[in-house]
């Protein structure tokens, strides 16, 4: 943190920061009480909050806050979660609606179990959340990099290191191509040549 003040500070001098270290479940290591960095001759300070210091009743009454809400000083986390579901069903557009719903999905995952989870915040609202999209996205992109790269070494053998993060370079779209294209090769070089085309595509495709 003392870091990243001075590199602010060298780009802009006047800049007023408050930074603030937000713990968000229990712990009883000293750092959730360290509220500054100490070295011979230097000395940076900051605030902490720990989240289930906080009162819950602040954070219910705050949409942006609702996600938190989970996280605090409740001494029933699953009847909060009830709470701010019913204040998530008051949130008149839908888009801040299931933005919030699947952030409070995300951070009550640090406390309750998945179908509790799911039975209490719906889920045909999350789903429509970009959050939501953006991880099941990533999840599909990652579960098609294993298999594609599972696929490879069926094929041709061993794929190397650097050829590796090609591949988990690609785009889910290429990483579909290749898993069509795979189907025919039959030694390593076929997968450098495919590599070596879709450059040349997309160079082409940028010009």
């Amino acid at each position: 943190m003392a870091d990243y003040r001075l590199r602010v500070f060298r780009r802009f001098p006047n800049k007023q920061m408050r930074q603030v270290v937000i713990y968000l479940t229990r712990s009883t290591s000293e750092l959730v009480y360290q509220t500054a960095f100490e070295i011979p001759g230097t000395r940076h300070e900051f605030e902490v909050i720990r989240l289930w210091e906080q009162p819950t009743q602040l954070f219910l009454e705050s949409t942006g806050l609702l996600p938190l809400a989970v996280l605090t000083q409740t001494p029933d986390a699953a009847q909060t979660l009830r709470q701010v579901a019913a204040r998530v069903e008051t949130i008149p557009e839908m888009r801040i609606q299931s933005n919030v719903a699947a952030c409070a999905g995300i951070l009550a995952g640090l406390l309750l179990k998945r179908d509790f989870i799911k039975q209490v915040l719906r889920t045909d609202i999350m789903e429509q959340s970009v959050i939501y999209q953006d991880i099941k996205d990533e999840g599909r992109h990652e579960g098609e990099q294993s298999l594609i790269l599972r696929q490879l070494l069926r094929r041709i053998g061993e794929v190397s290191p650097e050829m590796r993060t090609q591949v988990q370079a690609l785009s889910l779209p290429q990483l579909e191509a290749l898993g069509e294209a795979l189907l025919d090769f039959t030694k390593p070089e076929d997968l450098d040549e495919w590599m070596r085309s879709l450059s040349v595509a997309d160079s082409k495709s940028n010009s």
